[in-house]
């Protein structure tokens, strides 16, 4: 019989915690205050899992007829909540992240690892909500998926403690991914937002003009370009250029006599102070050559990596004209990201098979790019970032490990706790 009141008690428990929970989430809809709908679960932990002393300045009371959990269940309980926990941390308040590639050299180096903020813009409610716990689209073991498809929720943006600014290092879905997964699933990379909602672009001689001005720059940001360097006939100490001034990248170019190498504009003052160096010299594209695999990718536009634009960066609300010309730098806007229909007849343009002469945009978007201008895939290869890719900002490095260096060396030491820049 006590057995029996046990498990009502228990079953009535968790009828009333159910119900609470969808009244409580009713309320902070109301509310419209998000951040309240975990509340729930620290009530949970209360009712039914006891991991935490919620009534921590009394001694909990030993019930000795209790049964005492295994050491195994306790364990179980242990590594549940733990799970539980982390995830909620990684999807809505922050995630570490790792730099896999030198787009960002040196504002950010390979081997960096990061935390992400995600309440910075707003933590996005997960889109694909069935996932193994803690991976992001790949099963550890196996190389399987780590979600299910089968639910989708809309796009959901919580409130955060701003907006996307400026020159942020912003951590993103990678939006020209084309291999079918959800938008909170595809490769994640890590840019400098160079241009807002409603900016202006352009790229002159490799020069970003942002809004008519040229880029703002400051100290934490570095932008590397590629140079060609030419010396009198003796060549450069390979040791001196990776040990003193931290040059990583290039090599030699049609001789000796020649080198091909990625510099900041500190290192190309430097290198041209050498006395066996005769130039150095920015490599830029000349202007009006087009490179088809430059957005958006179309002979309408003769852009390259160094003249690129002037294109105004689409504005949530704002509408813009449509010709058969302009249509390329709209095209995935229309129907990838906010998903019409999209075709021309007879040079007619139709969305969802009307005739259409203007769009206006739901979204907001965003225009990101590398710090290392001539070794970056970055919007000038594939466009605009719309704002349900935005996954959040980059906060501090926490650890960063040379590959190339040896024993305690490996550790970068000076970059540890480093804020993001």
């Amino acid at each position: 019989m006590r057995k029996l009141r046990e498990k009502l008690g228990k079953f009535f428990r968790l009828v009333m915690f159910i119900i609470f929970t969808i009244v409580w989430s009713f309320f902070v809809y109301l509310l419209d205050g998000e951040w309240l709908y975990f509340v729930p679960l620290f009530i949970a932990d209360a009712l039914f899992w006891k991991t935490f002393n919620y009534i921590f300045w009394k001694k909990r009371v030993k019930q000795k007829k209790k049964k005492k959990k295994s050491e195994l269940r306790n364990w179980f309980d242990a590594i549940l909540f733990a799970v539980i926990a982390a995830t909620i941390l990684r999807t809505f308040l922050i995630e570490a992240y790792t730099i896999p590639t030198s787009s960002m050299e040196k504002s950010l180096l390979i081997g960096d690892f990061l935390f992400v903020s995600k309440v910075s813009y707003g933590p996005r409610v997960p889109i694909t909500p069935l996932a193994f716990p803690l991976v992001h689209h790949t099963m550890p073991i196996g190389d399987g998926k780590s979600y299910s498809e089968s639910i989708q929720l809309p796009y959901h943006r919580m409130k955060g403690l701003g907006e996307v600014e400026r020159n942020d290092c912003v951590v993103f879905n990678w939006p020209a991914e084309t291999l079918g997964r959800p938008i909170d699933k595809k490769e994640n990379y890590i840019k400098r937002c160079v241009g807002i909602p409603g900016d202006k672009i352009e790229v002159i001689d490799g020069q970003l003009m942002v809004n008519s001005a040229p880029q703002e720059e400051f100290e934490g940001m570095k932008k590397q370009f590629q140079y060609t360097v030419k010396t009198k006939g003796t060549g450069l100490n390979p040791k001196i250029l990776y040990e003193k001034y931290d040059i990583t990248e290039g090599g030699y170019g049609r001789n000796q006599n020649e080198y091909m190498l990625t510099l900041t504009n500190k290192n190309r003052d430097a290198l041209s102070t050498f006395p066996n160096v005769k130039s150095v010299d920015k490599r830029v594209k000349t202007k009006n050559k087009f490179e088809e695999y430059i957005y958006p990718q179309s002979k309408n536009f003769s852009w390259n990596e160094d003249n690129y634009g002037p294109l105004i960066i689409p504005k949530a609300g704002t509408t813009v004209h449509l010709t058969t010309e302009n249509l390329p730098l709209y095209k995935d806007i229309i129907e990838r990201y906010e998903r019409n229909s999209l075709e021309v007849v007879a040079g007619e343009i139709l969305i969802n098979k009307t005739v259409a002469t203007t769009y206006t945009f739901k979204m907001n978007y965003y225009w990101l790019m590398g710090d290392n201008r001539h070794n970056s895939a970055d919007s000038r290869f594939w466009g605009f970032v719309p704002e349900d890719h935005i996954v959040g900002k980059a906060l501090f490095i926490w650890m960063s490990w040379d590959k190339n260096a040896k024993g305690l060396k490996k550790i970068r030491w000076n970059r540890l706790f480093d804020g993001v820049k």
